[in-house]
């Protein structure tokens, strides 16, 4: 999947993952914290949004990838983006993890309620898992933003292309975005 309505699809998938990979680790944390979140719904949204987290962010890096791939020259700032995203596979699977974590706790709450070890551990684990990812996505969401806008925007809302972004030499010139004159939509190429 390259394009989706002639747009590149890295650019709009990587809005869900901006918003449900922070979301999971959020949720995660409440589960392992907050014992009544845990024994309701919400345990099992968590674990559908990790699943899904961990299912969308490979189709994101392909498309990422073959975006980066449609321009003959990279502006280092992209690069960094790039080399920062290739992270995210591990993110999502330690969002996973934590998410069956949570589930055999769960399990074992059920038969046991004085799991007393287990809880700190998986709480540990969840709430270091959470903050770095959301950590994580904000690095490598910043550092897309500034291969794409640059470092500074103007008053008009027009990116600087100081930080190397702005081409759209090759392949990417039929992505221009007609509000960002100059620009290739979502990603600098």
């Amino acid at each position: 999947m390259t394009l989706i309505n002639g747009m590149p699809a890295h650019v709009l998938l990587v809005h869900a993952l901006v918003v449900l990979a922070p979301l999971t680790a959020v949720l995660e944390i409440l589960c392992a914290l907050w014992p009544t979140v845990r024994r309701g719904h919400m345990l099992w949204l968590t674990v559908v949004l990790a699943a899904v987290v961990a299912v969308l962010t490979p189709i994101t890096a392909e498309a990422g990838e073959w975006l980066y791939d449609q321009a003959p020259e990279h502006a280092p700032a992209l690069e960094v983006h790039a080399e920062l995203g290739d992270t995210m596979v591990y993110v999502s699977l330690a969002l996973a993890v934590v998410a069956l974590a949570l589930v055999a706790l769960w399990f074992a709450e059920r038969r046991d309620s004085r799991r007393t070890l287990l809880r700190v551990v998986v709480a540990v684990v969840a709430v270091l898992v959470g903050i770095g990812a959301v950590i994580q996505v904000y690095r490598i969401g910043d550092a897309g933003a500034r291969a794409v806008w640059g470092s500074e925007t103007t008053a008009s809302g027009q990116g600087s292309s100081s930080a190397g972004g702005g081409s759209t030499d090759g392949a990417a010139s039929s992505f221009t975005s007609s509000s960002a004159p100059g620009r290739v939509s979502g990603m600098t190429v």
